[in-house]
């Protein structure tokens, strides 16, 4: 019977896990990244759209933020929040994004935070 029990535990265990996807989902809204780059990850007038983008791409900014290396003013200010992010929380993100699926359906850039052109 403890044999049994011992076999099933870490299958049961396996299928409770967040999926990477929903991991980064987590991280993305919880480390405060839809502050600029919007709820839906479609970006902002100043901060560029993350849903859709390759993975291999975004993985190597991620790690050039977390190493600070940022190419422009603007990429600059991603350091502080990419410096703390481990292998596995890069991974998850950019999984997200890469695989965003998130009222695909409907899904547009978030033009509301962009405003109405400077009134």
């Amino acid at each position: 019977m403890i044999k049994i029990i011992l076999l099933i535990l870490p299958i049961s265990l396996l299928a409770t896990a967040p999926s990477l996807y929903d991991q980064g989902k987590n991280l993305y809204l919880t480390k405060g990244c839809s502050g600029c780059h919007g709820i839906s990850a479609g970006g902002t007038n100043q901060y560029p759209a993350l849903a859709y983008r390759r993975k291999p791409f975004l993985m190597s900014k991620l790690q050039s933020y977390r190493a600070k290396q940022g190419s422009t003013q603007q990429s600059q200010l991603m350091i502080p929040f990419a410096m703390g992010l481990s292998d596995k929380e890069i991974d998850a993100l950019t999984t997200f994004f890469s695989e965003y699926h998130e009222n695909k359906s409907n899904y547009k850039p978030d033009l509301a935070a962009r405003g109405d052109g400077g009134s």
